[in-house]
């Protein structure tokens, strides 16, 4: 059955040549899809739930931000709770860079770094309380999931993971929505093999377990979302 296992095959995302324009209409376009179909959703919860167990939480270090809508929307969460959030983020491709300092140009209370997360500072994660990423961990090996999980466990952080279902019907679905609705390439071709490349629940707990976390939970939120919370 094709969604049995996950897929390996790389997304154009991946791919190190995308024009700056093409790359901007997708993290457009992914700021839609998160808003619509529960992504930014699914990461609000999984740090309400973090901020009710641990009320001093302060710093979030967001991984592959991408366009750096995740922030904006924790800022949201913070202000709307009378939080103080210091946001550090990390990503390697320049472009997300510019387009996400433009992005949070209104936050004072950040700093986006393009780097690989592997190459942060001591200092810097020393001060990380929390390490978030949303459709991140899908692009990731089995292996590099496990490491990215030992590297914040190593680090003392909390670990905030939101990431796809794979499931036959969210594969069909986000591919009927983005054929008719999308105008970008790489969300036409990207968003349906997600999925593909996405977990089920037992193969999330199975990473987290072999990162030797023992305080986790991994939950399902709409739309075929995982929420996975992992404390050190």
């Amino acid at each position: 059955m094709p969604f049995r296992t996950r897929s390996y095959e790389k997304e154009y995302l991946d791919g190190i040549q995308i024009e700056t324009k093409d790359l901007y209409r997708n993290l457009s376009e992914l700021d839609t899809i998160n808003n619509h179909l529960g992504g930014y959703n699914a990461s609000r919860k999984g740090l309400a739930a973090i901020c009710k167990a641990n009320k001093s939480v302060r710093t979030i270090l967001d991984i592959g931000f991408g366009g750096g809508d995740s922030i904006k929307q924790f800022q949201k969460f913070a202000d709307k709770n009378r939080i103080n959030l210091f946001f550090y983020g990390a990503d390697f491709k320049e472009d997300c860079l510019t387009y996400a300092e433009n992005n949070l140009s209104a936050l004072k209370n950040k700093q986006l770094i393009c780097d690989d997360y592997r190459n942060l500072s001591e200092e810097l994660l020393k001060q990380a309380d929390i390490i978030h990423c949303s459709l991140f961990l899908h692009h990731l090996t089995n292996e590099e999931i496990i490491s990215l999980f030992e590297f914040g466990k190593s680090n003392n952080c909390i670990i905030l993971a939101n990431d796809l279902h794979r499931h036959w019907f969210a594969y069909y679905s986000i591919k009927f929505l983005t054929a008719l609705f999308s105008k970008s390439y790489l969300v036409k071709n990207d968003a349906p093999l997600s999925v593909k490349r996405g977990f089920k629940k037992k193969e999330l707990i199975a990473l987290i377990k072999g990162a030797g976390f023992i305080n986790y939970s991994v939950k399902w939120s709409w739309a075929f979302r995982y929420i996975l919370i992992a404390y050190p």
